[in-house]
């Protein structure tokens, strides 16, 4: 098989397992989209995506990061929650979905969150608030790494089909 063409298969399989992985958390969506990208423009000798669009593109893949990480962050503290519930959160978000597929993506974040402040000591109805302050964190950051996901697949695209 053509050299040329394994790697635009290659990057066709990590652009496509980038984009599941924006909502699955066993995958690191963006960098997998990113490394597809490059991929591609490597095998075409960067002759239509560039070093310009390759580094955008590298921007928008390290604003994916802060935004996901910031934004759960962000939603859990926001309620006051602890350590455990943050780690209960993403123990959560990477159990859940890697057990119970799309409800548990839903529900681990939140009843993660939850049994850690239980662990803490907190009321139930105060574990609550904290877990749906980090859920909400979480939903949030997942929607603006598909925002950012997308965008990625825009400029690809775009240069693309300029050049």
């Amino acid at each position: 098989m053509d050299m040329h063409l394994l790697a635009w298969i290659l990057a066709a399989i990590l652009i496509l397992a980038g984009l599941v992985g924006t909502v699955l958390p066993a995958l690191p969506g963006l960098p997998l989209m990113f490394a597809g990208m490059w991929l591609a423009a490597w095998a075409d000798g960067y002759s239509k995506v560039g070093g310009w669009t390759i580094g955008l593109l590298g921007l928008l893949t390290i604003a994916s990061i802060v935004a996901d990480v910031g934004a759960t962050a962000l939603g859990a503290k926001r309620v006051g929650a602890g350590k455990l519930a943050m780690l209960g959160a993403a123990l959560g978000t990477v159990f859940g979905g890697l057990f119970f597929s799309i409800p548990g993506l839903i529900l681990g974040p939140f009843v993660g969150a939850v049994l850690g402040e239980l662990a803490r000591g907190k009321a139930l109805r105060e574990a609550s608030h904290i877990g749906m302050g980090a859920w909400l964190g979480l939903a949030l950051g997942t929607a603006l790494k598909l925002a950012l996901a997308f965008a990625m697949l825009g400029v690809f695209v775009l240069a693309l089909l300029w050049n």
